[in-house]
């Protein structure tokens, strides 16, 4: 069932304060993009969702897309859950009452697939200090 959202994506931003603006929509684009390349459109999982934000900001941002959600304040796929879970509490997306906030624990380790991408010694990741 489609209702009107009862926030804004702004607001939920706004209000939630842990990620940029940037890091909902991007979510909301990268669900958008996983359901292009379905079949049919259906619910995913969060294991499902996570995925399509990886390919989508390597997709997008190449080498740079562990930085880019780096600064947005996204650091690993449990940050998609609260994004997500933000978002429907706001009515800007739906789950199922089998969907948890814990489905996007630990989907994959971001320096473990961002690595690849990275070039050596840039310091991404490790701690360094500024």
């Amino acid at each position: 069932k489609l209702s009107v959202p009862e926030k804004s994506i702004e607001q939920v931003a706004r209000e939630v304060g842990l990620y940029d603006v940037q890091a909902y929509y991007f979510v909301g684009e990268a669900l958008e993009w996983l359901m292009a390349r379905l079949d049919e459109r259906r619910h995913v999982t969060g294991a499902e969702l996570s995925e399509a934000v990886r390919d989508l900001a390597v997709e997008r941002f190449g080498m740079l897309a562990q930085q880019v959600l780096t600064q947005w304040g996204i650091t690993s796929t449990a940050c998609f859950g609260r994004i997500v879970f933000a978002l429907i509490e706001a009515g800007q997306m739906s789950k199922t009452d089998q969907d948890d906030i814990g489905d996007f624990n630990s989907v994959y380790d971001f320096d473990e697939v961002f690595g690849i991408y990275r070039i050596p010694g840039d310091g991404i990741g490790k701690g360094k200090e500024a």
